[in-house]
């Protein structure tokens, strides 16, 4: 795949994106077959090359022979460092178990016992997979330089720019006899990496949604889509997921301080969590069986949080300026985030909690039409007006220019309009302020009426031609919708130009694909006549 690693990643980000719009299982076969194709891949590349070291085979890779330049004045201090920051890399290799307690919900009961069996195992598979190829890759002596550390090819002087991960070194080394081994280990880690990024898909969205629920994040991450996945959540989680893997030119090296931190963070907060929940039992607690259980506990927790709060200690230190400054820059963040976002939405709910007059009717309705003109749009508002029967009701033109507005007032005398014309003067051809000014003097005569203005409004075909028409429009209802007590009402024209958009399909939207399908209209009008006829003669 090299060198469209940045391609790759971002089609299979989008691959992802597609399965969990359309409804994609997180326990299908379709995951449970590459993990176990994997775990079948890795357990015999270790049984293979376990048995060629038994009989003799000299098994050395093909970087062994490779010197590695940048670190040989690496001492003291530096050594230190060096070796903190391969503790920190080691320790971001064994997450992904967090998934286990992630996913309780979803085991069977005893839910906790099966959870824990499966943690179990979990870690079991892992070490020895992890250990057996730490070990191969020792045994092999393949080479991988990261970062400010770079590969010479012996005799030449070559710099190497690219060398193939740890994993395959040891599987080409391995299967150096037997090739599908190695393809099929190639193959089975890269689909595995490929799930694995799904986790996120799982669970973000999910997160989101619970978030949004509780007001810490835009309501919209709430909404499920058409097939009850979290749209909105998806599709934000694989844009900045795409956004990133662009920038980081899809380099695991620099994407890992990302995530690591972020993870021995949780683990940490969780743990120490666990600790203040034995603490809260303990106090309660007078079996002394139970007890000494939860002093158990509350030891292996304590354990475990000193444990992942030296890796974070140790990953932030030595992943700081690889990238780990970002996150420390962006939690914070996130967090004041959330909680502004909270705070909005507890103001706005605090806002419309009802009171006593906001139930009160309207002592009067005083509608106001807005004309530029005398033509069908203008017409039909102040018919549509008419027909909601106001308390008053006038027409309301600006003179921009005066012989216009008196063409337009000869003009309505002469059709005979029973509407009454006002004109409103301009001086300096404005439009959206004289009419602002005139609504909030008659808004101002008695608090208790509102005002009603109606907008007659193009309704168009062609994007184009929005930009054509409209805008005074627009400007003036950005204004009125600011203004208490007033209503706006958009009298909506159709042009011949909109006549291509009456029959376009529905877009989708949520439950769209389970909705039965539409009928003609004049099916519809077929199967009512026959219903009313046969009705009638029976």
């Amino acid at each position: 795949m090299q060198p469209h690693e940045v391609a790759v990643a971002i089609g299979i980000v989008v691959l992802l994106t597609i399965g969990n719009l359309r409804g994609l299982k997180e326990a299908g076969v379709a995951f449970a077959v590459p993990t176990y194709l994997f775990m079948f891949a890795i357990g015999s590349m270790l049984l293979w090359g376990v048995t060629r070291l038994a009989f003799g085979t000299e098994l050395k890779a093909e970087t062994a022979g490779y010197e590695l330049h940048g670190g040989e004045d690496v001492a003291g201090f530096a050594l230190v460092f060096l070796l903190l920051r391969a503790f920190s890399s080691g320790c971001a290799a064994l997450t992904g178990v967090e998934a286990i307690s992630n996913g309780v919900p979803a085991f069977k009961k005893p839910k906790g016992e099966n959870a824990a069996r499966t943690l179990l195992m979990l870690g079991v598979v892992a070490m020895t997979m992890f250990g057996g190829v730490t070990a191969f890759a020792f045994i092999t002596d393949a080479k991988f330089a990261d970062q400010d550390l770079f590969l010479v090819k012996p005799g030449t002087g070559e710099r190497v720019s690219d060398s193939d991960p740890v994993i395959a070194q040891v599987a080409h080394t391995v299967f150096s006899n037997f090739t599908p081994g190695f393809a099929l280990v190639a193959c089975m880690t890269a689909l595995i990496l490929f799930l694995a990024a799904n986790t996120a898909f799982n669970g973000f969205p999910v997160l989101g949604s619970v978030l949004a629920q509780n007001r810490y994040l835009p309501r919209q991450l709430h909404t499920r889509g058409d097939r009850l996945a979290f749209s909105n959540g998806i599709i934000i989680l694989a844009t900045m997921a795409g956004l990133l893997i662009y920038a980081y030119d899809a380099s695991v090296s620099k994407l890992i301080p990302l995530y690591t931190v972020g993870v021995f963070v949780s683990f940490t907060v969780s743990q120490v969590g666990m600790v203040r929940h034995w603490n809260r039992l303990l106090a309660g607690e007078q079996d002394p069986a139970q007890r000494r259980r939860m002093r158990t506990s509350r030891a292996i927790n304590a354990f475990g949080a000193m444990l992942t709060g030296v890796v974070l200690v140790v990953v932030l230190i030595t992943k700081f300026a690889l990238g780990a400054y970002i996150v420390c820059i962006a939690m914070p963040v996130l967090f004041l985030l959330m909680r502004a976002i909270r705070r909005h939405y507890d103001r706005v709910a605090e806002e419309l909690v009802p009171s006593g007059e906001d139930v009160a009717l309207p002592a009067r309705n005083h509608a106001i039409v807005l004309v530029s003109k005398i033509h069908k749009p203008t017409l039909r508002a102040l018919a549509y007006a008419r027909a909601t029967r106001p308390s008053s009701l006038e027409a309301v033109t600006v003179a921009v220019d005066a012989e216009e507005s008196q063409r337009l007032q000869e003009e309505w005398d002469a059709l005979d309009v029973p509407v009454p014309l006002k004109i409103l003067d301009s001086p300096y051809r404005e439009i959206t302020r004289p009419v602002l000014d005139y609504v909030k003097s008659v808004r101002r005569r008695s608090p208790r009426d509102v005002v009603t203005v109606f907008i007659p409004e193009y309704v168009v075909g062609h994007w184009w031609e929005q930009l054509l028409h409209n805008q005074s429009a627009l400007r003036l209802k950005g204004r009125l919708l600011f203004q208490p007590g007033v209503m706006v009402t958009s009298v909506a024209w159709q042009l011949h130009s909109s006549d291509r958009l009456k029959g376009r399909i529905e877009p989708p939207g949520p439950g769209s694909s389970r909705r039965p399908p539409r009928t003609p209209p004049e099916q519809d009008g077929a199967r009512a006549g026959g219903g009313i006829v046969s009705e009638r003669d029976s």
